[in-house]
């Protein structure tokens, strides 16, 4: 199939990418258009705003935490019934896991996709310069496309053609339009990135950005550029047919926890689960189910509503004292100590299954792909099974006891980063997330292990 695609890529971060991307999704949505977007890279904030635009789930395209041939499947099936699909970049278009390869880049999946690029810039302080920069990111990789150019944060219509002049004189790259620099389609940010769009007042903000859109980008361009793609060779679907439920897994989702890869969730579909959603901010009990995933989020946000609910967080102890299985990730895990405390040094009581406390402190950032092997047979699989996926939290894990580790980390480069993966009975919790089209066998294997313990606690329930 020929999926009409089009990359939005920035010169650098910063520069405006999500702010664009979100305008021309809203305003290709307000045309009638069914639009499906992607993020490169593992950000699950962005794709946050991207499905609450399109109505459609975003997902994330990765080329270091996933092979090609994944990525492209992953690709084709959202894309199917979609009319136009619109990729967001990371970062800057060429950086990635290495200063000295693609891998992990947006221009990697660009060209995994056979995509054009459109261009993002910060007009606000150049006007002949844009020539150059354009020609430079035009011309570094050949077998790149870098077809389109569009100008953020540009002071006046009188600017705008002076930028849009200079472009077209010098390169072979269609000018496409600009935004002016507007504070009033500017998205909240914080510790992690831009506030996630289910918290809610966005819905205007998009109907502002659609407005600025349609006012100053030419759209037709925008469509004519991704439907200029070639046809695009996929493998077969990454996710198989799901099977017959034989477990209900329990997956917190609300204020707190809410960061989940879409293909996690489908790949523990396909092995016989079915997914109920829970609060652990604002249920008091827990649903009917055989297994726990709690995902990250923003725990150190809510910790005194998490703290508050008490008898959530007995329920969710008991259940692991049952011998019942439970997955967590990064603000999931954090949930499961003894406490979280957060920026202001309040510490807020939590589960208490890890004798250790979750410190936030915003100088320690912890970012970076990971690759994770089994040190132990755990929930997730046999020792020496391997799968990768990225960390980023601020938080630091302060030991209070002892604490046993199911998994060994290792970075991008290959060098060590210690361990992750913290046990106990048939409780894994780590802080990286795990993508589990990297490694499939987790999935089957924590539905394996929730479908095992729930054999064996069937007279507790």
């Amino acid at each position: 199939m020929n999926y009409p695609r089009l990359v939005i890529a920035g010169t650098s971060s910063g520069v405006g990418k999500t702010t664009v991307t979100l305008a021309i999704l809203a305003a290709l949505r307000q045309r009638g258009r069914r639009v499906q977007a992607f993020k490169a890279g593992p950000d699950f904030i962005d794709p946050s705003h991207h499905t609450a635009v399109t109505g459609r789930p975003s997902r994330n395209l990765d080329g270091w935490m996933l092979r090609a041939d994944l990525n492209r499947a992953l690709f084709a099936k959202a894309a199917a019934d979609a009319d136009i699909s619109i990729i967001e970049g990371m970062m800057g278009l060429f950086d990635g896991s290495s200063p000295i390869s693609e891998i992990g880049s947006t221009a990697e999946i660009a060209k995994q996709l056979d995509a054009p690029v459109l261009l993002v810039i910060d007009g606000s302080a150049m006007a002949r310069s844009a020539a150059a920069m354009v020609s430079g990111y035009a011309q570094f990789d050949p077998a790149l496309k870098v077809r389109g150019v569009l100008f953020n944060r540009v002071n006046s219509e009188g600017h705008y053609q002076l930028l849009k002049e200079a472009v077209e004189q010098h390169t072979n790259v269609a000018v496409v339009g600009y935004l002016r620099s507007d504070q009033a389609v500017t998205i909240a940010d914080r510790h992690l990135g831009l506030v996630m769009a289910m918290e809610g007042g966005t819905g205007e903000l998009y109907d502002r950005l659609a407005k600025a859109a349609a006012d100053t980008i030419d759209l037709d361009r925008i469509e004519d550029l991704a439907g200029s793609c070639g046809f695009l060779a996929t493998s077969p679907q990454l996710v198989k047919q799901n099977r017959q439920h034989t477990v209900r897994i329990g997956v917190a989702q609300d204020q707190a926890f809410c960061f989940y890869y879409p293909e996690n969730l489908e790949l523990l579909e396909a092995e016989g689960a079915e997914l109920v959603q829970f609060s652990p901010v604002n249920d008091q009990v827990l649903p009917d189910v055989d297994m726990l995933y709690l995902g990250g989020g923003y725990p150190e946000l809510h910790g005194e509503m998490l703290a508050g609910n008490v008898a959530m967080r007995t329920a969710v102890r008991q259940f692991a004292e049952r011998g019942r299985t439970i997955y967590a990730e990064c603000g999931g895990m954090m949930y499961l100590t003894q406490a979280i405390r957060d920026f202001e040094g309040r510490s807020h009581e939590m589960v208490g299954l890890f004798s250790a406390e979750a410190v936030m402190r915003k100088p320690s950032l912890t970012l970076g792909y990971r690759t994770v092997e089994l040190s132990q047979t755990c929930i997730l699989g046999a020792s020496g099974v391997i799968a990768r996926g990225h960390e980023f939290h601020y938080s630091t894990l302060v030991p209070r006891g002892p604490l046993d580790y199911a998994c060994s980390l290792s970075d991008a480069r290959g060098d060590s980063k210690g361990q992750d993966g913290l046990v106990l009975g048939n409780v894994l919790a780590l802080y990286t997330h795990l993508h589990f089209a990297s490694q499939p066998k987790m999935a089957t294997a924590l539905v394996n292990s929730a479908r095992r313990t729930a054999v064996s606690q069937r007279g507790t329930r």
